[in-house]
């Protein structure tokens, strides 16, 4: 009997060059990375956006997946981390919100609610930031936020 399987969204982020190339290649390279943990079911266009709080660095691509997976949500983001680590992002050793090669973060998963020392779900500031509701109101316009109630389309209509 195959494994439950559920929705996550994901935003992708980068704004530096890596051995990879410049930041879109960063992005094509972190996508194909997330095949390995489930099924892309859909991928944004991806956007160039202002970097938000952290003002002195590049620009920032942005861009949203829906990743069909049987991890549960935990596994999911250690997978996650382990794919920036692998991709060269250090996250402790740079300024918050600052420059990165890949940013991966789990917006939601499923109808799941949680907060622990690791994880929130619905992430708890994405209904605030227009670079990660446009892309992921291009490719899952319906979707809802499991505590404010809203499609994804409202809440970027909101801001």
């Amino acid at each position: 009997m195959p494994e439950p399987r559920t929705t996550a969204a994901i935003a992708l982020g980068s704004n530096l060059t890596s051995p990879f190339g410049d930041p879109a290649a960063n992005l094509h390279e972190a996508i194909r990375r997330l095949g390995t943990l489930g099924d892309i079911t859909a991928v944004s266009t991806f956007y160039a956006t202002d970097p938000v709080g952290y003002l002195d660095q590049p620009r920032f691509l942005n861009a949203a997946a829906l990743l069909e997976t049987s991890l549960p949500p935990l596994d999911l983001l250690h997978n996650l981390l382990a794919i920036e680590h692998a991709m060269g992002r250090d996250r402790n050793n740079a300024p918050p919100k600052g420059p990165r090669i890949i940013d991966l973060d789990l917006l939601l998963y499923g109808n799941i609610i949680m907060q622990s020392a690791e994880l929130t779900l619905p992430h708890p500031a994405m209904h605030q930031r227009a670079f990660v509701l446009a892309p992921l109101a291009e490719i899952a316009p319906s979707m809802r936020h499991s505590t404010l109630h809203r499609t994804i389309a409202e809440l970027l209509n909101q801001l």
